[in-house]
């Protein structure tokens, strides 16, 4: 599979792409927690019983899991911002569905298609790659990133608000409403991308990793309902297995690939994918357990007895705090890196479920928990898209940050089942309900804190951190227009030299591709104006380095890097004929 750009050079973007970007986010994870406030009443406004008024939330989270890779995939292809604009389309129709109608099966075809708008969180990220400037790249994508927590989290208690003073349908009325808005707002403000992955859209692939998918979170979800040892949980189980060894192979023989495993192998973007399952289970755990303590009545003796918008608001600090987080993460990561930054966020985090179990008694104990742990998620979550866009190219930023969404949403299938299942088994029954305990919540926070340490461990497994220089050399290097890298000396481990004519002047302006033996690019370059250039490489192997310039014929040089931590002196001496620019 070749990657490549189109000859369009990159709009520079203004200053409201971020916050667009950023509300787009927020906007499509505000579906996943839209109906929290009303779950419970969900088999009363429906007509039907609680395990099919379920399906209202799993359809949504299927869809989303599904949807986040394959959306990655075709805005690699056929253009983020398209992309984008067409997940928001979908989710707005999808919540126009849902609001005119009160029939379970028509309800969950709604929410299906809201769930679809997931993958506009890795499509912003790419188009930030793609469009900004290193020093403004770094807070904005974990702006971007963060905005799943920060939307889960506004959501609640506005939810809350509205539904328990109007029609439950109006949440919908509304979803679709900053549906529209943001859509206006990416035409207006976001320019495409020009970056393109060459190749087709892999269809058998999609409908594999789908199938997979939905055949292995449909037991996470419903395991619970079903009975974790009933023959149709593991039989899914097992089917998902086969499945998605199946879809591997198939993968891995496939010249254009929907997903690059042999990519997703690399250390830098496995231990980060396995680290966002365990960020994932962190992140849900407190969306379940705080709202429910809240509103649990004094009577019980642990219970706060707050009302419904009371306990949203007292929750509201955890997605807040992760939006103010952004600019801290870019300074710290600036300094230490992203490695360091998510290590940082998981111990925050671990901090904040240990101190969490002693801050229970009262509603203000429950915002200092959202804030602490806000502060802590919001740094790994922040830390994710950086390590992943530092370890692909350029033209898989799309569909490496779905597949890192999806992990993340992986860890909340996870976590729900898993709390769900706590949280029942350790309930009470008063007046023949049951309810939820104190045990409860205290062994779902300690299960969230064993999430955050195996996420640990496996954060410390990443690969060593390149100095900040070095990272931002690679990531500005992705963006034609902001290609002009940092000092040759400042990349560790690549390729540095000159680009010079058949006299030997410099060349200044000269474009130097690296392509690896499959024949992908795998970096991109700009000469200086001393003819002056750097690449970084993913691994040792052989490439091929490309350049072309303006007046000159164009010159491929093999090189062989052998993956030490140094860098290959190689200068590139273009023909001395002219051709047409």
């Amino acid at each position: 599979m070749t990657h490549t750009t189109t000859d369009q050079p990159a709009r520079r973007a203004g200053g409201a792409v971020v916050p667009v970007l950023a509300f787009a986010g927020i906007v499509v994870a505000v579906m996943q927690t839209l109906l929290v406030p009303v779950i419970k009443d969900l088999p009363q406004l429906l007509d039907t019983a609680p395990s099919n008024a379920t399906w209202v939330l799993t359809s949504t989270l299927l869809s989303g899991a599904v949807a986040t890779p394959i959306m990655g995939r075709l805005g690699d292809l056929y253009g983020k911002r398209r992309m984008l604009i067409l997940s928001l389309a979908v989710m707005v129709v999808g919540a126009l569905v849902s609001a005119l109608t009160s029939q379970l099966l028509t309800m969950i075809v709604g929410r299906t298609l809201q769930g679809f708008a997931m993958g506009a969180i890795p499509l912003g990220i790419g188009l930030m790659r793609d469009m900004l400037p290193r020093e403004r790249l770094g807070s904005a994508m974990a702006l971007m990133s963060s905005s799943i927590g920060v939307g889960g989290g506004l959501a609640l208690p506005a939810a809350a608000l509205v539904a328990q003073h109007t029609n439950w349908h109006a949440l919908f009325y509304g979803a679709a409403g900053l549906g529209v808005l943001s859509i206006v707002l990416t035409l207006l403000v976001v320019p495409e991308s020009p970056m393109r992955a060459e190749g087709s859209f892999d269809l058998l692939g999609a409908l594999g990793l789908s199938t997979g998918l939905v055949l292995l979170l449909l037991p996470i979800t419903k395991g619970s309902d079903w009975g974790w040892s009933s023959g149709t949980t593991l039989g899914l189980f097992a089917a998902s297995v086969v499945v998605l060894l199946l879809w591997g192979l198939y993968e891995l023989r496939v010249q254009a690939p929907l997903v690059d495993l042999r990519t997703t192998a690399r250390p830098a973007v496995l231990f980060t994918n396995l680290a966002s399952i365990m960020v994932g289970v962190a992140f849900y755990v407190v969306s379940l357990v705080l709202p429910q303590l809240l509103q649990l009545p004094k009577a019980t003796g642990y219970g706060l007895g707050q009302s419904m918008v009371v306990a949203g608001l007292c929750v509201a600090p955890l997605g807040l705090t992760m939006m103010f987080t952004a600019p801290v993460y870019a300074r710290l990561s600036a300094r230490y890196g992203p490695k360091v930054t998510l290590i940082i966020g998981l111990l925050i985090i671990a901090i904040g479920y240990g101190g969490g179990l002693g801050l229970m008694d009262a509603a203000w104990q429950t915002i200092v928990t959202s804030v602490v742990l806000g502060a802590g998620i919001g740094l790994a979550y922040s830390s994710l898209p950086a390590l992943i866009v530092g370890a692909v190219p350029a033209s898989e930023t799309g569909a490496a940050n779905g597949l890192n969404t999806l992990m993340r949403s992986i860890g909340t299938s996870v976590s729900s089942a898993v709390i769900g299942m706590v949280l029942a088994n350790t309930a009470q029954k008063v007046g023949g309900i049951a309810i939820p305990t104190m045990h409860g919540f205290r062994v779902s926070f300690l299960i969230a804190t064993a999430a955050v340490a195996v996420g640990l461990l496996l954060a410390l497994f990443l690969p060593k951190a390149s100095r900040p220089g070095q990272q931002h050399t690679q990531l500005r290097a992705s963006s034609e227009e902001d290609a002009g890298l940092e000092r040759a000396e400042e990349v560790l481990r690549g390729f540095r030299g000159r680009v010079l004519d058949a006299s030997g002047v410099p060349v200044a302006r000269a474009k130097v591709t690296l392509i690896d033996r499959r024949g992908r690019q795998a970096g991109a370059a700009v000469s200086e104006e001393d003819g002056s250039y750097a690449l970084a490489v993913p691994a040792q192997g052989a490439y091929v380095l490309a350049a072309k310039a303006s007046g000159h014929g164009p010159l491929a040089s093999s090189a062989t890097h052998s993956g030490e931590e140094r860098a290959v002196d190689l200068d590139l001496s273009l023909p001395g004929e002219i051709v047409s620019a």
